[in-house]
């Protein structure tokens, strides 16, 4: 009798076991039924009007593939961070994204500053940055992959086209960090080569407000055109002040190299029309696929909400991950970052494909000019797609730099 009851006891404790068990792999079945990714970008802070409107076409991104069935049967859950517009706090919640999120890959930064404080993160805990910006290049880390352009696909065409169209006397203003002060100093370089002249450089603080002293510094240096690499919330206040002096495109023409549609947007029509650009995706670019991405997009965020490179490459980056990772039948980062190798998307600027040395895509350049209606015409263009050189190699020139 009393080793039926132990039996039966046993049986019942397997049982019950087995049933926890059949309930904790139900568990861990529906928590795996999606894949995390971090989109980490500047909510607040100077950076937020140009870093939110690419979160959100991310999210447009993501929400459009998991419509679609996911990425490997799996729909795609975002974790979002906020970088604060302060490059400490971009590294220590790329860290909390990968360390405790656990996310499989990280979509984010703007400012070089802050892609340069996560790429150590990324690099020590082997994660994967998508990263949405142009930049000034001098860099190919094995563990981000570059949406935007390099300096040969933005800067260099864009001060030839200057110097061909306005004169080769050119100010540089810039914020005062890594692009402007590398980007600037790439543009020295090639105006040695073209025998142009630097007529001033100046940096100011990011969220820097008042520019009347500067602005009386270039009147009085009568530059062809500026150069500005001015980012974030500067631009409003220096193009408001340009205009109140007596400036504009007609008598001084400003290229600027981070100012999209949502930056004229925010800065305003009448400041900023006639003054140039250098992209290589604008909301006006005409192909096959650009339509629908404007349309989609306005239909996700409102009629009123427009696109820009850095948005259009924010999108990007999320399809070729998705593409990457269904061609390696896996998330892991480094079978990702094997697959990608050479893999090409049809995006709204044109089929882009990544360059399987340095990570980099190969991308068509397009300098376009501010409108009446705060759109961009594109004024010049290369004939296709350039190759990624984001050291400058095949230019004799910029040896040295």
């Amino acid at each position: 009798m009393k080793i039926s009851v132990f039996f039966g006891a046993v049986i019942t404790s397997l049982v019950g076991l087995a049933t926890l068990t059949v309930l904790l792999s139900g568990c861990k079945i529906k928590k795996e039924e999606y894949i995390k990714v971090g989109l980490l970008h500047s909510l607040t802070g100077t950076m937020a009007l140009s870093e939110t409107p690419v979160r959100d076409s991310e999210l447009l991104a993501i929400k459009e593939i998991n419509e679609a069935g996911g990425v490997l049967g799996k729909k795609i859950k975002a974790v979002q961070e906020d970088g604060q517009s302060d490059p400490a706090t971009f590294a220590e919640k790329a860290r909390k994204l990968l360390s405790q999120d656990e996310v499989v890959t990280i979509f984010g930064c703007w400012t070089s500053a802050s892609r340069k404080s996560v790429k150590p993160v990324v690099e020590e805990l082997f994660g994967l940055l998508w990263y949405p910006i142009q930049y000034e290049g001098m860099e190919a880390s094995p563990n981000i992959m570059y949406m935007g352009a390099s300096p040969n696909q933005q800067v260099v065409p864009a001060i030839d086209y200057c110097a061909k169209t306005y004169g080769k006397k050119m100010y540089l203003l810039g914020s005062d960090y890594i692009f402007p002060r590398t980007a600037n100093r790439i543009i020295k370089a090639q105006l040695g080569q073209l025998e142009g002249e630097c007529v001033g450089e100046t940096y100011v603080p990011m969220g820097h407000q008042d520019f009347k002293d500067i602005i009386e510094e270039i009147k009085r240096e009568s530059p062809d055109v500026i150069i500005n690499t001015l980012n974030g919330d500067s631009n409003i206040y220096f193009f408001h002040q340009f205009s109140e002096a007596g400036l504009n495109s007609n008598n001084l023409p400003v290229m600027s190299f981070s100012i999209a549609e949502e930056e004229v947007n925010k800065i305003g029509i009448e400041h900023l029309k006639g003054h140039l650009v250098a992209w290589n995706y604008y909301e006006t670019t005409e192909t096959p696929r650009n339509a629908k991405f404007v349309s989609d997009y306005k239909n996700e965020y409102g009629s009123d909400r427009v696109t820009g490179d850095p948005i259009e490459a924010g999108y990007i980056a999320v399809y070729m991950w998705a593409a990457a990772c269904e061609k390696a039948g896996s998330f892991d980062v480094e079978a990702v970052r094997m697959a990608v190798k050479g893999l090409s998307f049809t995006a709204p600027e044109g089929t882009v494909t990544i360059d399987g040395a340095n990570q980099h895509l190969y991308k068509q350049v397009r300098i376009g000019k501010i409108n009446s209606n705060g759109l961009i015409d594109e004024i010049w263009t290369t004939p296709g797609a350039i190759k990624p050189d984001p050291y400058l190699s095949t230019y004799e020139w910029a040896r040295g730099l």
